[in-house]
């Protein structure tokens, strides 16, 4: 695999959320420029900028490796989520431009369509894109930047059960865009809160055990600091 060395990070984010680094294994420089065909010089960058971002850690003796999250953290990450969406809607009604209201109302008839029709995997990236979109919207850049980040992180440690009623989700879709549209910022906000609590229900943990495992070890590790 040959990729332009400005890529090498975003490849290797990818890889790491479809699981292709397990949590722990080690992230070796050679080893990912022969992959991703490119110098060591893009992959050293590469990995300072996912350690910043929390999908790798440096450890002594072993160096970089891909970040083993616990539960608490993975639970944090959809509860940012839930405060920042909204904000990122409201916000959205005061900035949008006509285009992004276009790819917006687009988005929700495409949606709607393949709702009906059925097409899981289909309906999770045109929802990626939707929620792309709405937070570019935003007008705020370092807000677009984090929440790409979330959805990032998001999709790494949790699964997604398909909505009950997918119709009705991008019902929700469509009414956000109303409310952006006709530039009502509150109603626009508490659309996405509504949106975001019931898209929450349905992650469900990948790697509840592994994060169980962790937590204990780490209680093991203060006791024992205790009785010293």
């Amino acid at each position: 695999m040959r990729i332009p060395a400005h890529s090498v990070c975003t490849a290797v984010r990818d890889d790491i959320v479809a699981g292709v680094y397990e949590r722990g294994s080690r992230l070796t420089e050679e080893v990912l420029a022969r992959r991703y065909g490119v110098s060591r010089v893009p992959v050293r960058e590469a990995l300072r900028t996912l350690e910043a971002e929390g999908f790798v850690v440096t450890r002594r003796h072993a160096g970089a490796c891909v970040a083993e999250p616990t539960e608490q953290e993975a639970a944090d990450l959809l509860e940012m989520r839930m405060l920042l969406e909204p904000l990122g809607a409201a916000r959205a009604a005061q900035r949008r431009t006509e285009a992004h209201l276009k790819v917006l109302r687009g988005l929700v008839r495409l949606g709607q369509e393949r709702a009906r029709r059925g097409g899981s995997e289909d309906l999770r990236s045109l929802g990626g894109w939707f929620h792309e979109t709405l937070a570019q919207a935003s007008g705020s850049p370092s807000l677009t930047s984090m929440l790409t980040q979330l959805r990032h992180k998001i999709a790494w440690m949790y699964t997604v059960e398909a909505p009950a009623s997918p119709t009705e989700s991008w019902t929700e879709h469509g009414a956000i865009v109303d409310a952006v549209a006709r530039g009502d910022a509150e109603r626009a906000r508490a659309l996405t809160t509504l949106h975001a609590e019931r898209a929450t229900g349905a992650h469900r943990l990948r790697f509840s055990g592994a994060a169980e495992r962790v937590r204990t070890s780490q209680q093991a590790v203060n006791m024992s600091g205790q009785r010293h």
